[in-house]
């Protein structure tokens, strides 16, 4: 062990030298001073020795102590009987211990050197353990703030803990503003009434509704406006004390570019409806038309034909009758004339009629939205929700219900069929894609689950909007 002998007092310095060197360790001596200090670092020193209580030696011990890694350095004075009515003057230099009268007593003075350097090793080793921590802090810390990511911690009880600068930005609070606040100041109502509720749930029974999971959620900024994002919250214990940190991600582009690419599909979908009405089924009718003509020709020549050109016109005219069909579902018109409740009415005729199910509308609601092709979103997903019933669940019923709920708006497809497998959730098409999608666009929540009759029920919560209700 390296250790430095500092002070004015020789005689005592020499005894103490012969006992460190007996127990093999390597000494340094100075003055107190600049150059005493110098060796601290490069001698790696870990043990120090006071011979006195001059000043200047105190005087060293505290600048010590103020220093960088003052807290590393085990500090010990010798201490004359004669001179312990000065005991005072060393309670504001920080030293670790004293020793009296054992420096004269070489068993004694072994015993004190061999505590001290127990002591200087203890000390050396939780300056390293501390340091690392500091380090670790920092690295954490750097991270926090140069993430692109905004991170946010808070405790068991919903309060902010940390707010990285990312989260700073994205929802225009300074730290100082949401530390010690609620979690709730970043969330629009009603979202924030539900947020303890999760929280209480998870505690009591464990069971895993946001924590562990990311999802899709909506935030709100500092000037009440609200954008879609993403949050992934984890859970962390520190000291037996349980802390949740949430990573949240602004998809409020990605939201656009998929608007975008179901802009170009409704687009698309619009136009293929249209050719069928306009082209095929104008085609159809003239080609309708025409035949019947022929039929009525080949009847008063008393043809044998004429039964079956009468059948060719019977199978043109259910053809153009079926592509007009087509064409209603692809164009739900009724969405901008008489909005969602004829077009879910029509919806549920043309599946009956299409395939020979029953369809049942219960406590219809007419939602107006501001935007227009946000009830196109929504009647598209209870138009997939229920051609999936039937393609993939083999259901032969299908209900389609509303209820407005604690300031939100539900929206039930459930039907009778064979309904999701376990691993629907891998194995997701297209389809529950492209719902999922359209749920997110309108700020909707899409769940995917078991109907009370066994198939499957797909949910979508959304805030309450203007709504009438129709049975």
């Amino acid at each position: 062990m390296n250790t430095l002998i500092t002070g004015h007092n020789d005689s005592v310095s020499a005894l103490l030298k012969t006992g460190l060197a007996r127990r093999n360790h390597y000494i340094f001596t100075a003055a107190p001073g600049p150059e005493a200090y110098d060796l601290l670092d490069d001698r790696n020193i870990s043990l120090i020795f006071l011979t006195d209580l001059e000043e200047t030696t105190l005087s060293f011990c505290r600048q010590i102590r103020a220093g960088e890694h003052g807290r590393r350095f085990a500090i010990y004075a010798i201490i004359a009987k004669e001179k312990m009515n000065q005991m005072s003057r060393l309670l504001d230099t920080d030293i670790d211990h004293y020793i009296i009268e054992s420096v004269y007593d070489e068993a004694r003075l072994d015993i004190r050197l061999a505590f001290a350097e127990k002591h200087a090793r203890n000390k050396q080793g939780q300056f390293l353990i501390e340091q690392k921590l500091r380090e670790s802090e920092a690295n954490a810390r750097s991270i926090l703030r140069t993430t692109v990511d905004a991170i946010i911690t808070i405790d068991v009880r919903g309060t902010i803990r940390t707010f990285n600068r990312a989260a700073e930005k994205l929802f225009q609070f300074s730290a100082a503003e949401v530390i010690g606040k609620n979690i709730h100041i970043l969330m629009p109502d009603p979202y924030h009434r539900e947020h303890d509720e999760y929280i209480d749930n998870y505690h009591k029974s464990g069971n895993r509704k946001i924590i562990g999971i990311g999802r899709e959620v909506t935030g709100q900024r500092k000037d009440k406006s609200t954008f879609p994002m993403y949050l992934a919250v984890s859970e962390v214990n520190v000291n037996d004390q349980r802390f949740y940190t949430g990573i949240v991600r602004d998809i409020t582009e990605q939201r656009r570019l998929e608007q975008e690419v179901l802009r170009v599909s409704e687009h698309e979908r619009h136009r293929i409806g249209q050719d069928l009405h306009d082209g095929l089924g104008q085609m159809l009718t003239g080609i309708t038309l025409i035949n019947r003509s022929i039929a009525s020709s080949l009847k008063e020549e008393n043809h044998p034909l004429a039964d079956e050109a009468d059948e060719i016109t019977q199978l043109i005219r259910e053809a153009d009758q079926y592509a007009r069909n087509l064409s209603r579902t692809l164009i739900p018109v009724e969405l901008d004339s008489s909005g969602l409740v004829t077009a879910l009415h029509r919806l549920a005729e043309n599946a009956e009629r299409l395939f020979n199910i029953r369809c049942r509308l219960d406590n219809v609601i007419n939602i107006r939205f501001d935007d227009p092709t946000a009830m196109t979103h929504l009647y598209r997903i209870v138009q997939e929700a229920t051609s999936n019933a039937v393609k993939h669940g083999h259901a032969s019923e299908v209900v389609i219900d509303m209820e407005k709920k604690k300031g939100k708006i539900v929206v039930r497809i459930e039907d009778n069929g064979t309904g999701f497998s376990d691993e629907w959730e891998k194995e997701k098409g297209l389809g529950v894609r492209i719902m999922q999608y359209r749920s997110n666009l309108i700020g909707a929540n899409l769940q995917i689950g078991k109907s009370r009759s066994g198939g499957a029920s797909i949910i979508i919560t959304m805030l309450e909007v203007d709504a009438v209700f129709h049975m």
